[in-house]
């Protein structure tokens, strides 16, 4: 099954992976748009950490006025903000109604007075400067990052709405999306890393090598060690960390998880497990054509040996 599913990984680049012929016209698609959009998402992290970093050196109000629970340098208020804002200087000048009418054109609707408020407080307040002419200079590299984050942001928002729509037209999302934590975009990753040909996979082992799920068992005389595997389809890999993520709120998922736990796994060691348990329902059920069913994936253990075994 390793074989089969290296076989794959050698073919088929995990970077620059393409369907194979044998998939579906509407899956190729999927793929196409899934894996923009996870580029995107990726650029845009990358944009977002750039910013951090260059604000750091001459505009930390900037950082503070933004270090909110879901929000964040790349949120529409703080794209707003700096990009008519792009220095200490022109942040201060900022009055009360001015941000406010920033923060409406951002598309926020609630608590706007105090949002307001709070940034005007944070932007007047004192910290250390740069010399006048190296902040403005500052500035105008603050602005050109911040038209491509929001740009990044834009592509990401877009791609999501169109992969998570091509998505629901496949046969296959009705199967993917009764598994927990498989929403309509995770959905679209991992049916495009997949693909619908229900021979490429020999089994259940071939498709979680693939995904890397699958451990890495190394033995030689009395020496025995278990390893994560690295080659792997990366993408795949990435679309499950977040599927499993997403699925932890489930009491079947979040029980498993706890128990890996108390056995000494490490949080990525026990999320790679559930990761491995689930691809394997899903082989099943998309064998099958059967929906997932937490009870018969998640059986109640009687035993202490049971428990151990799991």
């Amino acid at each position: 099954a390793d074989a089969v599913a290296l076989a794959h990984i050698l073919r088929t680049d995990s970077d620059v992976h393409r369907p194979l012929p044998a998939d579906s016209e509407l899956v190729q698609a999927i793929s196409v748009l899934a894996r923009a959009q996870q580029d995107a998402v990726w650029n845009r992290a990358q944009l977002n950490n750039q910013l951090r970093s260059h604000l750091k050196q001459y505009f930390p109000a900037a950082l503070a006025a933004f270090q909110v629970r879901g929000i964040g340098l790349d949120s529409r208020e703080a794209r707003a903000v700096l990009a008519t804002a792009p220095d200490p200087a022109a942040a201060a000048r900022l009055t009360l109604v001015q941000l406010r009418s920033l923060l409406r054109k951002s598309g926020r609707q609630r608590n706007i007075d105090t949002w307001a408020d709070r940034l005007r407080t944070v932007f007047t307040n004192d910290y250390l400067h740069q010399l006048p002419l190296a902040e403005q200079a500052m500035g105008y590299q603050t602005t050109a990052l911040v038209r491509q984050l929001d740009a990044a942001c834009r592509a990401a928002d877009d791609l999501a709405e169109n992969a998570a729509e091509a998505f629901t037209q496949h046969p296959d999302a009705e199967i993917l999306s009764s598994f927990p934590g498989i929403g309509p975009l995770t959905g679209a990753r991992v049916l495009g890393e997949i693909g619908d040909d229900r021979t490429r996979f020999r089994d259940a082992r071939a498709l979680k090598a693939y995904a890397g799920a699958a451990p890495i068992t190394v033995a030689s005389g009395k020496s025995h060690a278990v390893h994560h595997r690295r080659v792997k389809n990366q993408r795949l890999a990435a679309a499950g960390y977040v599927w499993i993520f997403g699925a932890l709120p489930s009491p079947q998922v979040k029980e498993h998880y706890d128990r890996r736990r108390a056995r000494g796994d490490r949080h990525t060691a026990a999320m790679r497990n559930l990761f491995n348990r689930l691809l394997g329902c899903l082989h099943h059920c998309l064998a099958t054509g059967q929906r997932f069913d937490p009870a018969k994936a998640f059986p109640a253990l009687g035993t202490p040996a049971e428990a151990a075994a799991s």
